[in-house]
């Protein structure tokens, strides 16, 4: 069991799930596709419409735009996490244990970067693809892997980065010190990134260009759980919240001897996400635009979406299969 040297902090109060965030049932009538295994983290969609997502086992599945028996274009052996379509229409994937991935045409998977300074990726996470190709995508800790992220939240110590891999190659942090660095998105622009933190209950971004170039700053704060993958729609950021926030963890903070004490536990003692289903949108000024709840669970511990036209289609890091809503608005 990996130790960990908790960091004393105190979380912001809890929003509740009122006013902005009050509990509705809108993810209640999601579609559902199933899918040959487990856990799609996330999913992305080609111009065609066609779905993509990987599986726990490691397995690379592609739907036809009205669903359907999926293909298996590809097993990486590792876990893939955040997805990516580049400018060519080819896969990004973040692979968790093996870093960041692209799947070729002839189904082979080329290695883009794998570690920093000779210190091996822990935990690729999400990226997002610029127009001119750059990728920029997180790793989420340098002191533990995938199997271990509670220890990492548990911990506080923000060592995640925020990377950018330029076309010529050249692999740039461009933050570090993050608390868990999980989604990534480009706004509509492309003028900032939007990193979220998910040991902070926040979306971070950077400015990549204008008055505010270089700047960091928040773009939505003290979010009503924990912030998973990100993606950009009509300007419009969608973050997954795989759970609500939790009362044990937020009581961890400040009280670093109880986080130890809970880390130390068998993973079954130690907290866990629920199967209240939430999905956030906001503004490129961080307002929240759409609250999609749903408290009973009929597809929980969303950790992916994305708009494609008048739908959002969803990833989760529990259920076998991916689902699909229409937006009620459009």
């Amino acid at each position: 069991m990996a130790r960990i040297e908790p960091v004393k902090w105190q979380p912001p109060a809890a929003p509740g799930l009122v006013g902005m965030y009050e509990v509705n049932h809108a993810l209640a009538d999601v579609e559902i596709w199933p899918a040959p295994g487990v856990a799609p983290e996330d999913v992305v969609l080609d111009t065609q419409g066609h779905v993509y997502a990987g599986l726990e086992d490691g397995r690379i599945l592609r739907y036809g735009p009205d669903g359907g028996e999926p293909d298996i274009l590809a097993d990486t052996n590792g876990r893939p996490r955040g997805l990516g379509i580049d400018g060519d229409g080819k896969l990004v994937i973040c692979g968790a244990y093996r870093g960041l991935l692209r799947l070729e045409p002839d189904g082979t998977l080329r290695t883009l970067a794998d570690s920093f300074e000779g210190e091996p990726f822990l935990v690729t996470n999400n990226a997002a693809i610029g127009t001119d190709g750059t990728i920029y995508f997180s790793v989420s800790s340098t002191r533990f892997d995938l199997a271990h992220y509670k220890l990492d939240l548990m911990e506080h110590s923000g060592t995640g980065r925020l990377f950018a891999l330029h076309p010529d190659g050249d692999l740039e942090v461009l933050l570090d010190g993050l608390y868990f660095s999980n989604g990534v998105a480009l706004s509509g622009g492309e003028s900032f990134v939007a990193v979220a933190e998910t040991g902070m209950y926040r979306v971070s971004r950077l400015w990549l260009a204008g008055e505010h170039k270089g700047e960091v700053d928040v773009l939505v704060d003290n979010l009503p759980g924990f912030p998973d993958n990100v993606s950009q729609y009509g300007g419009v950021f969608w973050i997954a919240i795989p759970s609500p926030r939790d009362k044990i963890v937020d009581a961890l903070g400040p009280r670093p001897w109880l986080a130890k004490a809970v880390a130390g536990l068998p993973e079954r003692f130690q907290p866990a996400p629920s199967r209240h289903a939430i999905v956030v949108g906001v503004d490129e000024h961080g307002t929240v635009v759409h609250n999609l709840q749903d408290p009973d669970g009929a597809y929980a511990v969303i950790t992916g979406v994305r708009q494609f036209g008048g739908y959002l289609y969803f990833g989760s890091l529990a259920d076998p299969g991916i689902a699909r809503l229409r937006l009620a608005d459009d």
